[in-house]
């Protein structure tokens, strides 16, 4: 029984990478004939779609940047582009659950032994893709692979249930989340002009601004973060010694992104309102499990804690240099920040109507 499993699920796993790098493969090769090059060959478009493969799964490089192989780190990665490998692996244990004649038994023992191959496959592309200038960090690649791989599989056939604490402490970040990218849309509205100076800038050409507006696409839930971060009064920064938040504004010059268009100006203490936001999020959530009990509540709140954890380390990293070693939020700020604010919402929505009645 477990030979058939692992059979299966080794043939998916393929079947789920090949799924995604494939199509990749193509746009990478197409993007290096239009450009042409006098030194490069073939091998150089393939091992790139392996690098935005990686890349899709959160997985951070270490550079030697020319000419003068100055160190880098990237490792503030697209966040859209997560949603091709879950597309990927929940095709791929859906297949897995069909070829096992949809026997749940066997459902559990699939779903880890397709996270653990799939993300063994990961290391190892991670560590043969590696050049003297870009080395993907082989060894966090099961790190990041592994966790995301696991709860894909979750959601697929039969599911897991999640406790109370789990649905009302994402409910709660997801109204945030939700609130933070309307906000970022009317901002990208309204700076519409700059996002069009900092595309005209680049001259991408139309190959080029395809896949520039996708690259901008994909950063964008970077950029939700980055919102949220703002307007919680946490913050965020675009750079090394950066930081933009309502309070504050040290930002000198910014990057050639469009997206990065929609940046604040300047300190806007009006901004600062969103805390307000959050702090009535916190008591919503207090309102949701008053009929249940305060475990509930206090349950949901570390739900909420560990989820802006993760949240955070996700919206944050390095970008190449070390003028850039610091962009998004800072994991521990962003998370000290919401949870003091939610919690103080469950706090005020508890105690206020007490005090009320004495």
């Amino acid at each position: 029984m477990f030979g058939r499993v692992l059979g299966t699920t080794m043939v998916q796993v393929a079947r789920s990478i090949a799924f995604v790098l494939f199509p990749i493969s193509f746009i990478a090769l197409l993007a290096w004939a239009t450009a042409g090059s006098a030194t490069g060959n073939t091998g150089d478009p393939l091992r790139a779609a392996l690098w935005i493969w990686l890349g899709a799964h959160q997985v951070p490089f270490s550079l030697a940047l020319p000419p003068a192989n100055i160190a880098g780190y990237l490792s503030y990665l697209p966040l859209g582009a997560v949603i091709l490998p879950i597309f990927a692996i929940r095709s791929g244990i859906n297949r897995v659950i069909d070829r096992l004649d949809n026997d749940t038994s066997l459902l559990p023992l699939a779903r880890l032994l397709f996270a653990i191959e799939y993300s063994v496959a990961a290391m190892l592309l991670s560590y043969f893709s590696s050049t003297q200038s870009i080395k993907p960090v082989w060894y966090l690649a099961p790190i990041f692979v592994f966790p995301l791989v696991l709860v894909t599989a979750a959601t697929v056939g039969r599911r897991l249930v999640f406790g109370q604490a789990v649905l009302y402490g994402s409910r709660a970040l997801a109204l945030l989340l939700g609130i933070s990218s309307i906000i970022l849309g009317i901002s990208i509205f309204t700076h519409l002009s700059t996002v069009k100076n900092l595309t005209t800038v680049l001259e991408p050409g139309i190959l080029g601004g395809l896949l520039l507006l996708l690259l901008n696409i994909l950063y964008i839930p970077n950029a939700v973060v980055a919102t949220l971060g703002y307007f919680s009064g946490a913050g965020f920064a675009v750079g090394s010694g950066t930081m933009v938040a309502p309070w504050r504004f040290d930002l000198n010059s910014i990057p050639a992104f469009p997206l990065l268009g929609a940046l604040p100006t300047g300190k806007s203490l009006f901004a600062l309102f969103g805390i307000v936001l959050v702090i009535l999020t916190g008591a919503l959530l207090a309102s949701w499990t008053i009929d249940l009990n305060m475990k509930i509540l206090v349950q949901s709140l570390v739900v909420s804690a560990l989820m802006c954890v993760v949240i955070g380390i996700a919206g944050s990293g390095a970008l190449l240099t070390d003028a850039m070693s610091a962009v998004g939020v800072s994991p521990w700020k962003f998370t000290l920040t919401l949870v003091a604010e939610l919690s103080l919402g469950a706090f005020l929505a508890l105690y206020l109507p007490r005090l009320g009645r004495r």
